[in-house]
C-alpha cells in the first residue's frame, strides 16, 4: 500500500507519498508545477509526478482537513456555506485520481503528525500554532508510539479556537504595513529589526483581551482597519507585532511544558516558520524538532503519515521533482571564484519554503556589494537579509547559536554572527543570520562547501532560493533555463 497525502483548497497545495515501509517516496508543491505562487489547487502535473513515484498498485488517499467541519466554521463565521464535494475541492484532479475514497483528518492533527512522525523522538509534546484549521488555532498534544504496534498515538491536551489566533494577528499586521497576508509574513519579520517595539501597549489595549494574552477583542480574520496605528512607522509596527507574538508564543510554550508529559518538543503550523521567535524555544525544551515544511503544504505529509500510522524514515528535505545528474561542484566553484554569484538546480527539489542547496542562488558572503546585487536580481526590497549555509562543525565558531540549538539544518532559527564585518552579505540589520548548517551527509552542497573552504578559508556561502520575488522556486530544467535567460545569472 502507498499512502498519498493531499493538502489543497486554501493555499499552498501539495502532495506527499509514503510507502508501507515508512519511506517518503515524494513530497512536492503545486506552485512549482503550475508556476502560480501559493497555488491552492492540485495541478495535474504535480499529481502525475507524485503517482510516478508510487511503488504499489494499491494507493490510499488522505486529505489534510475535514471539509464538512471547515464548512461549518465558515457558516458560523458569516463566510457563507459551500457544499464540500471532492469535485469542488480537487477539481479535475479528482477524476484523474479515479474518484477514489478519500480519508480525512483534522487539520491540526495533520500538523502534529507531520512533525512527530518525522521526528527522531519516541515521545514528544507537540505544539501547533497557525492561522486556522477547521476551528483550532493552537493545539498542544502528547504524542507517543504504542509499544506493541508501533502506531503513533495522539492525545489533545489543550486548544484555542477561532477567531482567537496568533497566526491571524500576524497576518493582519502583515497586511497593515502594506504586505500580502498569507504570503509575506516573513518580510514583516525581517522589518522588525529596523524598528522599535513602541506600539506594543497600544496594540494590546486595542486588540488583546487583557484577561488572556492569547485572545483578542475582535476577529482579525479580515485584518484591521487602515486607520489602525495610522501615523506609525511601518518598521515600528513590525517590531511591535513581532515582540507581542514572541510573548504569546512563550506563553504557549510555558503551558505546553506544564501540561505535556515529554521533554521533547515538536513544533508545527505556519507560525513555526518564524525563525526569529524560534530562538526562544530553547528556554523551554532541550530537544526541538521542527519539520522543514511545518505549514499547510507540509500537512500533505502529515495526512500521509496518519494513513501509514507509524514513524516514517526521515532523511532530508530533498523530496520533490528530480533534475538528474551529478551536483556540479567544480563548475559552481569556478563561477563563485570569478563572478561571486551563481545558481544551481540539481537533484530533487526541497520540500518546504526554503532552498537548501538544490534550488539555490549561491554567492560569496564576504563582498560589501553582494547583498545589494542579489536583492536586485531577485527584485526584492534592499533591506531584506540573506541566509548563510555553513559547514556544521564551524557553525558555533562563526555564530552564537541560541540555547539548545546545536544545529539548524533547515534554516529554522536566527543566530548572532560573531564577525558581521567579515560577512556583510549574510547579516541582517541587527547582526543576525538565519543559519543553515550542513552535516557530513555526502550531499552536493556539503561537497561544495568543503572545497570552497579549502580554496578560500571561508566555511560558508550565501544561500537564497532560486526564484524572483512573487514567483515559485525553480523546479525543472525549463525553469532554470528561463531564470538564466531573463536574469543573466548562470544556473548549473
Amino acid at each position: 500500500m502507498n499512502y498519498v497525502g493531499i493538502s489543497a483548497g486554501f493555499h499552498d497545495a501539495a502532495i506527499s507519498v509514503v510507502d508501507d515501509h515508512g519511506n517518503i517516496l515524494f513530497a512536492g508543491h503545486s506552485e512549482r508545477y503550475s508556476k502560480n505562487k501559493h497555488d491552492k489547487d492540485v495541478c495535474e502535473e504535480l499529481l502525475t509526478d507524485a503517482l510516478k513515484h508510487t511503488n504499489s498498485e494499491y494507493v490510499q488517499y488522505h486529505y489534510y482537513e475535514r471539509p464538512w467541519l471547515k464548512s461549518l466554521r465558515q457558516l458560523r463565521s458569516g463566510e457563507g456555506f459551500t457544499w464540500p464535494t471532492w469535485e469542488k475541492i480537487l477539481g479535475s484532479t479528482y477524476s484523474q485520481m479515479g474518484e477514489p475514497k478519500i480519508h480525512t483528518h483534522s487539520h491540526h492533527l495533520c500538523h502534529a503528525a507531520s512533525g512527530f512522525q518525522t521526528s527522531p523522538f519516541e515521545d514528544a509534546t507537540v505544539v501547533v500554532i497557525d492561522a486556522i484549521g477547521e476551528f483550532d488555532t493552537i493545539t498542544i498534544w502528547d504524542a507517543w508510539y504504542d509499544f506493541s504496534t508501533g502506531k503513533a498515538q495522539y492525545k489533545k491536551l489543550w486548544s484555542l479556537t477561532y477567531p482567537d489566533s496568533i497566526g491571524l494577528f500576524y497576518s493582519a499586521m502583515t497586511e497593515r504595513v502594506g504586505l500580502r497576508p498569507l504570503d509575506e509574513e516573513y518580510i514583516l519579520m525581517g522589518m522588525a529589526a529596523y524598528g522599535e517595539p513602541t506600539h506594543v501597549k497600544e496594540i494590546m489595549t486595542k486588540l488583546v483581551d487583557r484577561k488572556d494574552i492569547l485572545t483578542f477583542k475582535q476577529n482579525l480574520h479580515t485584518g484591521v482597519s487602515k486607520d489602525f496605528l495610522k501615523d506609525a512607522d511601518p518598521m515600528d509596527i513590525a517590531s511591535s507585532s513581532q515582540h507581542l507574538v514572541e510573548f504569546m508564543i512563550t506563553r504557549v510554550m510555558s503551558k505546553a511544558r506544564m501540561i505535556g508529559s515529554s521533554k521533547n518538543l515538536v513544533y508545527g503550523g505556519g507560525v513555526a516558520l518564524n525563525c526569529l521567535a524560534n530562538r526562544l524555544l530553547g528556554n523551554f525544551y532541550e530537544n526541538i524538532w521542527i519539520m522543514p515544511n511545518p505549514g499547510d503544504a507540509g500537512n500533505s505529509l502529515g495526512a500521509a503519515c496518519l494513513g501509514y500510522g507509524s514513524k516514517v524514515n526521515w532523511t532530508d528535505a530533498y523530496l520533490g521533482y528530480n533534475i538528474p545528474g551529478k551536483y556540479p561542484v567544480n563548475s559552481l566553484l569556478d563561477i563563485l571564484l570569478t563572478d561571486s554569484i551563481v545558481g544551481v538546480a540539481s537533484g530533487r527539489a526541497e520540500f518546504g519554503p526554503r532552498a537548501l542547496g538544490n534550488r539555490s542562488l549561491l554567492a560569496d558572503p564576504r563582498g560589501n556589494e553582494i547583498k545589494d546585487k542579489v536583492n536586485e536580481i531577485k527584485r526584492r526590497q534592499k533591506f531584506r537579509p540573506f541566509a548563510p549555509v555553513i559547514l556544521e562543525e564551524y557553525a558555533h565558531q562563526y555564530f552564537d547559536m541560541p540555547k539548545h540549538w546545536d544545529n539548524s539544518r533547515y534554516m529554522q532559527v536566527i543566530s548572532k554572527c560573531r564577525f558581521p564585518e567579515l560577512f556583510p552579505a549574510i547579516v541582517h540589520h541587527d547582526w543576525t543570520s538565519r543559519v543553515q548548517t550542513v552535516p557530513k551527509d555526502g550531499s552536493g552542497i556539503r561537497e561544495l562547501l568543503e572545497k570552497w573552504y579549502v580554496m578560500t578559508d571561508c566555511p560558508m556561502l550565501l544561500n537564497t532560493s532560486l526564484n524572483i520575488r512573487g514567483e515559485p522556486m525553480v523546479n525543472d530544467r525549463d525553469d532554470a533555463e528561463r531564470f538564466e535567460r531573463l536574469y543573466n545569472i548562470k544556473v548549473l
